[in-house]
Formats: C-alpha cells, structure tokens, sequence
C-alpha cells in the first residue's frame, strides 16, 4: 500500500513536470524571436551556443561516469542526441524559411500521434481508442490556436516535409530513450543527449556563410540579449530536459508527449502578457480542445495495452 501511495505521488509529479517544462518549452519561442531577429543569431548559432553552455554546466555535476554500459548504448545515446538535438532543431528552423509559421507549427504538432503509432509497432502493442481521440482532439486545439493568429495552411511541399521530418525526429527520441530510461539517470542521458546533438551541428556552425554573433551575448549593454539567453540555457534546456525525461520514467512516451500540445496554447499566453498580442474566440476554443482531449486520453489509465499472443 505504502509502495503504490508513493507510485501516485510520483505519477503526479511527473505530470506536474511535464506542464512545466511545456510551458517553458513554449515560452522559449519567444526569448529565440528576440536573440535571433535583435540579436543576429542565426538557428545555427542559437541551437550550439545555448546546447554547449547547457552541456557545460551537466558536466560539472556528471563527469565522473563519461561512457555508457555499452556500445549499443552509445548509439542509442548518438541516435537521441541528433532526433531531439541538431536534426529536430534546424529541420524546424529552416522549414520555417521554406514554409508559413502556421504550417510548420501545426505539423510539428503531430510528434505526439508519432510517437504513439511508433510504441505500438516497435514494443508490438495496441492502441486504445481513447488515446486516438483524444490525441484528434487535441491536435484540432493546436489548429484553432494556430489559426486564430490568422494563419493559413498552403502547401510548401520542401518546408512542409522538413516540419513533419522534425516531428518524426522527436518521436524517434522518444521511443530511443524509453530503452535509456531504465538504466541511466536523467542528468547523465540528458547530458549524452546535448553532447551528440552539439556534435552533430557543428559542422553546419563552421560552414555557415553568415559571421558569427557570439559577442552578442557577451554585450552588457542589451540586458535583454543574456536575460533572454540564460532563460533558454537555464530552464528551457537544461530543467526542462532533465524534467521531461524524468517525466517519462513514470507517465511513459505516449502520455508524456501529449502534453506537447500545451505548446502553442503556452506560445499564445506569453505573447499576450509579454507583447500584448490579443487572444481571439479561436484561441479559447483551442485552449478548450487541448485541455479536453488530455482529459481523453488520460481516462483510460491503460492507454497502450499489450497483444495477447
């Protein structure tokens, strides 16, 4: 009895977790608008400079244990460091150079069905009705949210495809570190995870036609620049990681990754209370759908059951 009291109060805090690293997820839009259109940052430059100092700092609490158990592992390491690292991030960043906002937010949003259609066919499992409608649900808040901005959806095949490419990126992490989970803390995968991803892109850093603005963030002069910087450093990258995959420890991928429909519901009040962007009917009804399919699919508690063989 004392053992599943305990189990719930994880379970609760795991849920708490993952509202709040959403939130910060979301908010991070808007901190990236300001360090990359005041700033000069390019996505390049914003994803290696925010992932290294993050990197830095987890390996000032985890650098006795530097390698995995295994070389299997260390792949699997590599493999979520590119889906959720460099590969997620500039497949995003650029397909919003080839595409409209409202298209790649609304692709990106299907990570979570991703995700949920990926654990059943790799762990061979069925999906219960429960989770699809409410995942439909949700996803059709996520496009009133979008929508209520005045955006439209028109089809940019390259830029659409490298925003569902980032969605499918991160439901592979997703399913890739469920098999981390088990054996290695949170501190020590999220640190393998910033250290692959910060690799990976390097190349792209240094080949990059545009100059680098890395004393931008050094200019004491633009408090906003550092304040902005160390927000996504200190909370959307390094918290909010750390939280999220201790979160899945205890919701599992598919409940867990539901809550990143709380995104652009999250975008949509910080720009209301930070740059006074009005929230319009559409917006609340979003708001509504979201909420309500997470209610859905959370009520039925099993919501990927195993197949009887």
């Amino acid at each position: 009895m004392k053992f599943a009291s305990s189990q719930k109060y994880h379970v609760i805090l795991a849920h708490i977790g993952a509202l709040i690293t959403v939130i910060a997820w979301g908010s991070s839009f808007l901190c990236t608008k300001v360090l990359m259109e005041k700033g000069g940052l390019t996505p390049v430059e914003m994803y290696v400079y925010r992932f290294t100092i993050a990197y830095i700092l987890l390996l000032c609490f985890t650098w006795r244990k530097f390698m995995s158990n295994s070389w299997r592992d260390e792949v699997t390491f590599a493999l979520c460091g590119v889906c959720a690292g460099s590969l997620y991030f500039i497949t995003e960043n650029y397909a919003l150079t080839l595409t409209s906002t409202g298209n790649v937010s609304l692709l990106a949003s299907i990570a979570p069905i991703f995700t949920t259609f990926l654990v059943a066919l790799i762990y061979r499992q069925k999906i219960k009705a429960g989770v699809l409608i409410g995942s439909v649900v949700a996803f059709a808040g996520v496009a009133c949210i979008i929508f209520s901005h005045g955006e439209s959806v028109e089809l940019h095949p390259e830029g659409d495809i490298l925003a569902l490419s980032a969605a499918l990126c991160w439901a592979i992490y997703t399913v890739a570190v469920k098999r981390l989970i088990p054996f290695y803390n949170s501190l020590f995968i999220t640190r393998k995870l910033f250290f692959y991803g910060v690799i990976t892109a390097l190349p792209l850093l240094f080949l990059q036609r545009e100059p680098l603005h890395l004393n931008v963030l050094f200019d004491f002069s633009h408090p906003e620049f550092i304040s902005n910087f160390l927000f996504l450093v200190i909370m959307c990258s390094l918290a909010a990681y750390l939280i999220w995959n201790e979160a899945m420890k205890y919701l599992g991928p598919v409940a867990a990754n539901n809550y990143l429909y709380f995104q652009p519901l999250t975008t949509m009040v910080a720009a209301y209370f930070m740059l006074g962007e009005d929230i319009y009917i559409l917006g609340y009804i979003g708001c509504a759908l979201i909420i309500g399919g997470l209610v859905i699919s959370d009520k039925w508690k099993s919501s990927v059951s195993p197949k009887h063989r």
